[in-house]
């Protein structure tokens, strides 16, 4: 039976610990959340689970065997180092930490203490992207051309990170586990209007073999809309989380080009085959990634999903940060000019 422990029920907690406590050989035995609101909701939801308040009781319990962080992104490094150096495998929400070094030291010390680190990137547990994925393993969309996709929706604005690093980690975690070939680049730009902290942002990443991906997230859309165009040579994939039937849509749609002797002669034909939805599993993510977590530790494997998984998402994401800075300076520099970046 591996033991867990779980620190942090506000938004996400909760689901954390009902999907862990219904896996077998797994059991919740104590949660922790500073607000009392909370730690009164956990205790009356779980009665056989210990309900603390301060996190250096889960970390040190010699009862646990793993700890998850379902916390803001600023306190993951100190509690994922604390469980680690306690010899407990971490369970940590997106994003993994807030800066790079921070992923590197967590990763080196579980490597040092053989202890696994799962990243909460739920979104590659769904029957969607796992679908896509086997669709772009077997080549049914062939050569991959771009990867767009749209995360927009009214709030919920954070205090302490930006919509880059609340909403573009899903995406980012996607299209990392979808496309073989890594980024060599990333530019980003975006716009705060209240607390300081950028709430729209449009994020491009380059791609060798002239590969690209387009990522656009806002806090201040009138509308939700979870929408993510993958075009390849062969076919074009469209999947949209908000429907509740026919997610994934494959279209037999292209452009063919027949070479002739210069680039003149060139002689483009359109392709408009059918379309047509795949089945898909309609079983909850989370319930699949605490299965896995608990498959992994228990068979002394490595997630996918691991700390390097974590690590590249976030270095994606301090790079974006970076752009935006730069551009936010060119942005007030050069008013009423019209210049090319």
């Amino acid at each position: 039976m591996i033991n867990i422990g779980v620190i942090g029920y506000g938004y996400w907690g909760p689901n954390v610990v009902r999907n862990f406590h219904s896996v077998d050989g797994a059991r919740v035995v104590a949660i922790c959340d500073r607000d009392g609101e909370a730690r009164k909701r956990a205790a009356r939801t779980w009665p056989d689970a210990a309900v603390c308040a301060d996190a250096s009781e889960i970390v040190t319990s010699p009862s646990l065997d793993a700890v998850a962080v379902i916390t803001p992104v600023s306190s993951h490094f100190e509690l994922a180092r604390m469980a680690l150096r306690q010899g407990k495998h971490i369970f940590v929400e997106k994003p993994f930490t807030a800066a790079v070094a921070q992923a590197e030291e967590l990763i080196e010390l579980a490597e040092r203490k053989h202890l696994n680190i799962m990243v909460d990137h739920t979104f590659l547990f769904t029957g969607a992207v796992r679908k896509m994925k086997e669709l772009i393993d077997d080549n049914v969309l062939g050569k991959l051309y771009y990867f767009d996709s749209t995360r927009v929706n009214l709030g919920l604005f954070q205090h302490d990170i930006n919509v880059l690093w609340d909403l573009a980690p899903h995406d980012l975690s996607i299209m990392n586990h979808l496309i073989p070939e890594k980024p060599s680049a990333v530019v980003a730009t975006g716009g705060s209007h209240f607390n300081g902290l950028e709430d729209i942002a449009y994020l491009t990443i380059y791609f060798p073999d002239n590969m690209i991906a387009h990522i656009n997230v806002n806090w201040m859309s009138p509308v939700k809309v979870r929408t993510t165009l993958i075009g390849g040579q062969k076919k074009m994939l469209v999947w949209n989380d908000l429907s509740s039937d026919e997610k994934i849509k494959v279209y037999d749609k292209g452009v063919d080009v027949t070479t002739k002797e210069s680039v003149y002669d060139l002689l483009i034909s359109y392709r408009s085959g059918e379309m047509w939805a795949p089945k898909i599993s309609q079983k909850e993510a989370l319930a699949r990634e605490a299965e896995y977590f608990i498959e992994c530790i228990e068979k002394n494997e490595t997630p996918f999903n691991d700390g390097k998984a974590g690590l590249a998402v976030v270095h994606m994401l301090q790079a974006a940060n970076q752009s935006l800075e730069k551009n936010k300076q060119l942005g007030a520099t050069m008013k009423g000019k019209l210049i090319y970046v």
